[in-house]
């Protein structure tokens, strides 16, 4: 049985995730319950838990865009950050702790300036952007929440993974789309920022796994 959390819109914004819906013509719901919610918004998040009382939880819940991370840099710390301690905050508020297994979306952005090459778990951290370091806090309050109450919370610590759902805003996307379009005739050229970047990448269903 599993549960989500969406948040509001007056538009559907469940695109990607609409085949597992029973209709996804009507947003018929399966096997699949969704509940409107936000990592805002601690009240929801501590109902919405002690409603369903999972035995798991994952949260993929993030503003993931580096670059717009420096233009929303509050709301990327509220999210990435303090979001993840709302979540682990409600688990301890609805009495959870001893039955819930609690998995952190981490990510190699926490390395940033890379201290060594290849990094591996005992690499220093050095976060270069505002979602590096609200995933920095989110990483050390899952630690913390471990250790001072015995809570089975894990971070995973992800490089880039990527798959046809990729955000088009990404870079895989922005470069296989114009390419594309490129040869449709429909653009002549598009532009990239720093080309000196290097990333690792991997496909989302490996990462799943």
């Amino acid at each position: 049985q599993v549960h989500g959390i969406v948040r509001r819109s007056s538009s559907f914004n469940t695109g990607r995730i609409e085949h597992l819906y029973k209709n996804p013509r009507a947003h018929i719901e399966g096997n699949m319950k969704l509940h409107y919610g936000d990592l805002t918004d601690s009240t929801c998040l501590v109902k919405i838990i002690n409603e369903v009382k999972p035995s798991e939880i994952y949260n993929l819940g993030a503003q993931s865009h580096v670059k717009i991370s420096f233009d929303l840099a509050e709301y990327t710390a509220d999210v990435d950050g303090v979001g993840t301690l709302r979540l682990l905050d409600a688990i301890k508020t609805c009495g959870l702790i001893n039955s819930v297994k609690f998995y952190q979306a981490s990510t190699s952005e926490l390395f940033g300036k890379v201290q060594e090459i290849p990094q591996k778990e005992t690499t220093p951290f050095y976060p270069r952007s505002p979602y590096g370091a609200a995933k920095l806090y989110a990483y050390w309050i899952v630690v913390n929440f471990r250790e001072a109450y015995n809570l089975f919370a894990v971070n995973g610590i992800l490089f880039n993974h990527e798959s046809p759902r990729r955000g088009a805003n990404f870079v895989t996307r922005k470069i296989s789309r114009s390419v594309a379009k490129i040869h449709l005739g429909q653009l002549d050229c598009f532009s990239l920022g720093n080309l000196d970047a290097k990333r690792d990448w991997g496909h989302a269903r490996d990462y799943v796994e």
